[in-house]
């Protein structure tokens, strides 16, 4: 078992060699951590989104047991919130192919 993480290591890091040997791209040095930034909050916006939509799918599910006669409504009202999260994800994509 050792043997074969340490082969797998060894692959990993020797495929990872001309990756890293490779210059900066571009003229504009700022353009790099501009782009840092943009990948960086779309990765947090997108965490978030799915925590939210997580919380608003288990909160849904709940009231739908506590009362099963509402069930029409309560999942009228959680399919708009879930599309307005997912849009606020999207919008933070487009936000990153605009930066780009």
């Amino acid at each position: 078992m050792k043997n074969k993480m340490l082969t797998l290591g060894m692959g990993l890091l020797i495929f990872a060699g001309p990756m890293l040997a490779q210059g900066k791209s571009g003229g504009n040095p700022g353009e790099a951590t501009r782009l840092a930034a943009a990948y960086l909050s779309v990765g947090i916006a997108s965490g978030l989104c799915g925590l939210g939509q997580g919380r608003a799918t288990a909160s849904a599910a709940e009231a739908m047991a506590r009362n099963p006669g509402a069930i029409a409504a309560i999942r009228v009202s959680l399919l708009l919130g879930l599309a307005f999260i997912e849009s606020l994800g999207l919008y933070a994509l487009m936000v990153t192919y605009i930066a780009n």
